[in-house]
Parts: structure tokens; sequence; C-alpha cells
């Protein structure tokens, strides 16, 4: 079991009577299966479907406990209030900042559903908890498997819910009613057109710096996110991938030649060409 701290996450508190109901009418998780404890992928998404904001969310008192990026909290905080008009609603920054995590074992705090669909547990608690160590070791866990988070691998406003896996870690829901963007992310699930999506980068040496392209036969196929040293997380489009791969061609992140997989508990393969399905 180890304790690690994140400096750079910020919270926010969403309580009255109407606050269940604003929430679900508004983000892309299914709050009525919301269990206590437990701390859910969600996203408050533009018309057009892109992910706007991204955090997680948990039931606190009575209300909701949100945690994001510390750079993306006030801008939350506003867009939800706008949204709020006459609903039974209360909207408040929460005074702690960052998180305290547990990985592994049994820890305080909630539960971070993400990693236990790849069975593994970490726990969340708000603000600094005791003498938690640095955020190396989770980084390295996000590194393998697959949890991709903003700002350090992806930009808000340029990535679909697909992109980043909500449809598979359980912050994405296709039942629930409308919600903003819920037309577009429904009809890319039915359509089967979700075509990037987050893998795990690793080579025989350090990877180039965030940002760097990752290319397949001269073109773009997507670009790095978070690396640590041999490993990184990477956007990319799996079909173009899946194709390079079949033909033997070698992918490279900058000059470097990388190796590509897909976490095993997303249930996602390549394809095999470039006009394959990515299931």
């Amino acid at each position: 079991m180890t304790k690690a701290f994140l400096a750079g996450r910020s919270f926010l508190l969403v309580g009255g009577a109407d606050a269940e109901s604003f929430l679900q009418n508004l983000i892309t998780t299914d709050l009525a299966s919301l269990g206590e404890g437990e701390a859910r992928s969600g996203a408050l998404l533009t018309p057009q479907g892109k992910v706007l904001f991204h955090f997680l969310i948990a039931r606190e008192n009575g209300g909701f406990r949100v945690e994001t990026d510390s750079t993306s909290r006030d801008n939350l905080l506003k867009r939800l209030t706008m949204y709020r008009l006459r609903a039974a609603v209360e909207l408040s920054a929460a005074p702690e900042e960052g998180v305290t995590l547990t990985l592994g074992g049994e820890g305080p705090g909630f539960a971070d559903q993400r990693f236990q669909r790849a069975g593994l547990a970490v726990w969340r608690e708000p603000g600094r908890q005791g003498d938690a160590g640095d955020a190396a070791a989770y980084t390295r866990l996000r590194l393998e498997q697959g949890i991709a988070e903003a700002p350090d691998d992806f930009a808000l406003g340029d990535v679909f819910p697909h992109d980043i896996l909500m449809d598979r870690d359980g912050g994405l829901h296709f039942r629930k009613g409308c919600y903003v963007g819920q037309e577009v992310v429904s009809r890319m699930q039915h359509r089967s057109t979700a075509r990037r999506r987050v893998v795990l980068v690793a080579a025989d040496g350090s990877l180039p710096p965030s940002g760097t392209a990752l290319t397949a036969g001269g073109k773009a196929i997507g670009t790095l996110g978070t690396v640590q040293a041999d490993r990184g997380l990477a956007i990319v489009r799996i079909d173009k991938a899946g194709a390079a791969m079949a033909a033997g061609e070698p992918i490279l992140a900058g000059d470097m030649p990388v190796t590509l997989a897909l976490a095993p508990w997303t249930g996602l393969s390549f394809p095999t060409d470039a006009a394959g399905d990515e299931a």
C-alpha cells in the first residue's frame, strides 16, 4: 500500500434539494447508479459532444463532491452556476486543495472506479493527509492502465468522451436520458465511429516529451501525453495504428520506435486496416 499526494487537484461541492436532478440533466455520469464511497468519472460536454470539463464525482453529505484539475475548478463553478437558473442547488468551492491517494489495500476516502475496472484499488481523500509521498507511483499506475487526465494527456475542448475511454470507465451513460452533448456521443456509440483511443506507449529508451507526434508511414496518428521514462500515454487513431502494425510498419514518437497497446480492461483491440471498427 502506497500513499501519494497530487497538488494540482481542487474540489466543488454541489448541494440542495435539486442537486441530483440538476447534475443528472447536465453531465455524462449516471448519478442514479452512483453508490456511496465511489468516485466515478464524469464530464460536462459542449453541445457538439466535446469534453469541456473532466472530473470525478462522489456522493457526500446528501450532495456531491466534484474533483477536477485545479486550473479548471473556477471555470467549472461558473459554468454550473450559469446552468443553475432557479433550481434549488447550492454551488461552492471546497476548501481542500490537492488529493491524497492510497494505492492498493483498503484506504480512506472514495474508491476511484476507473481503476476498479482494471481490478485495482485507488482511494482518493481530499486535502493532504499525513506524510503522503509524491505522485510518481500514481503516474506510473495511470500509464500502466491507460487512465488519461487533463491537462497532461489532452486539452479540454479537443476530445470526445470515447477518445479518453469514458464509454469504458463508467463515466459515460447512454440510457439515462438527455444531457448536454448526449446526442453526439450516442450517435458515435451506436454507429461505432470512435477511432481515437488512449493507448499505452512503450520504448526501449526514454520517450521524447509530451506533445511529440506519433507517426506511421510519415503521417501523424496521435500525440504523446503523459511521459515517464520509457512509458507514456497517447491518444491515437487506432485504425491507423492497427493498419501499420498489420503491415509491419514502424510507429515512431519523433524519431524513436515505440510499441502501442490497449489496456486489457477496456476490451478494445486494434483494427487491422484503416477502415476497420475499433472493437
